[in-house]
């Protein structure tokens, strides 16, 4: 197994294979940029140079690229130390693509697949143990240049080596910070990520018949839960309807069969309408919100009434709230308990089948989902003892890391300002 990374392989030039491509190549690494043809190849290559924001800051960096296509030079793969599979979210090509790289690979070379949910196991069904110890799951979050998080998954049989070397090369060659998960489905942040905004449309659903807006929805679940200002529809909308639901498809399929997730796994009602019609989000021109040009030059935020399913210009709500929001009874406290009171009580369930301990859980959130505060981080925040209490009163369980603190004696996660941290035996660790 190779103990340094010099050269990378990226199998697919769509957004994210281009931006693990361009900071391979800005960091010095001989890149091979492969597509289903080679013209695809260089019209990603060439507009890592284009925008506000380019993906290659130094032009000189883009000769570090070479593309091709899979037909013509799927073979030249075998001479780098890194073979990253970056092509569409579909297990059967995928799949294939696997095949490929076990015929052509290197004796001594590392393969990883860039997957935001699809677990190792199911791409390297078909695939000898040879290559098992070899690959991993490396998923980035985009865009590549600016999110910190890489989540490195190992597969049953994956070498230690393999996942040293990575973490040591995305750590300190990437900048990247490293957070280990386990081969489940969604992995960390978008197990958790993807539950706040599923279970959110099915909230926001219930609770509009009592007049709840979707800007007010966005209001709470953003500033005061220490989220980003997209909120919930807002960060759906740069996603893409599309996208989410391939993700509940995909939960549908890998979730555990007692995990309570599987309950919002399918979009409501008037979301698939709108999914059915095209209406995604940003990339289709609007989703649940829309910038209409007025006659006189000046811009309009719109937003979709999913009730009338008309457009109306955006109304603006700014709630001096925080995260003790969830233990309110009032309409406001009730839909930030049902999104983020959920949420966090999902997330101390989570371990250790989706990771070993908080510290991973809370950085994926944090670097991944641009949260001020992880899960564990926020339930300190909030009170655990008053959130055990909510808790009950709402029959949910005290399982998971909760029950660990409770039997500890102890009421926070966290402790000796930020310095130790609670794990699953009960006692606390230091940070390292």
């Amino acid at each position: 197994m190779t103990s340094n990374i010099n050269s990378v392989a990226v199998l697919g030039a769509g957004t994210m294979g281009s931006g693990i491509a361009a900071l391979a190549a800005e960091k010095n690494c001989k890149v091979l940029l492969l597509d289903i043809s080679e013209e695809a190849a260089a019209k990603s290559r060439d507009a890592l140079l284009l925008g506000h924001n380019q993906a290659l800051s130094d032009v000189s960096k883009k000769n570090n690229i070479e593309v091709g296509s899979f037909d013509k030079d799927f073979d030249k793969i075998k001479d780098f130390d890194w073979i990253c599979e970056v092509v569409v979210e579909n297990i059967e090509i995928k799949q294939d693509i696997f095949k490929k790289i076990e015929e052509h690979k290197g004796s001594n070379t590392i393969v990883s697949s860039n997957t935001s949910g699809i677990p190792l196991r199911e791409i390297t069904k078909h695939s000898s143990i040879d290559l098992l110890k070899s690959v991993c799951i490396t998923h980035f979050f985009n865009p590549v240049k600016v999110m910190k998080l890489c989540e490195l998954i190992p597969g049953e049989k994956t070498s230690k080596d393999v996942i040293e070397t990575l973490k040591y090369f995305l750590e300190n060659v990437f900048d990247k910070g490293v957070v280990h998960g386990k081969d489940t489905v969604n992995f960390i942040g978008n197990r958790i990520g993807c539950f706040l905004l599923l279970k959110g449309l099915h909230t926001s659903s219930n609770l509009r018949k009592n007049g709840i807006t979707i800007e007010q929805v966005d209001a709470l679940i953003s500033k005061p839960m220490g989220l980003p200002p997209t909120g919930l529809y807002g960060l759906i909308d740069l996603i893409g309807l599309d996208v989410m639901h391939a993700v509940g498809l995909n939960l549908s399929k890998n979730l555990p069969n007692n995990d309570i997730g599987r309950s919002f796994v399918n979009l409501p009602k008037v979301e698939l309408e709108m999914f059915n019609n095209g209406q995604l989000g940003r990339k289709t021109g609007g989703g649940f919100y829309r910038i209409k040009k007025l006659d006189n030059g000046e811009k309009l935020k719109e937003v979709f009434d999913l009730e009338e399913k008309t457009w109306r210009a955006e109304k603006k709500f700014d709630f001096d709230k925080d995260i003790s929001v969830i233990f309110e009874d009032t309409i406001e406290g009730r839909l930030s308990w049902s999104i983020m009171g959920y949420t966090l009580w999902y997330a101390a369930n989570l371990i250790p089948e989706i990771a070993d301990d908080i510290l991973n859980i809370d950085r994926a959130m944090r670097w991944g989902f641009a949260w001020s505060k992880g899960p564990f981080e926020l339930l300190d925040l909030a009170g655990n003892l008053e959130f055990i209490n909510k808790c009950k009163e709402e029959n949910l369980p005290i399982t998971g890391m909760l029950k660990v603190l409770l039997d500890s004696g102890e009421k926070t996660f966290y402790k000796d300002g930020q310095k130790k941290y609670l794990s699953l035996d009960g006692s606390y660790h230091n940070i390292s």
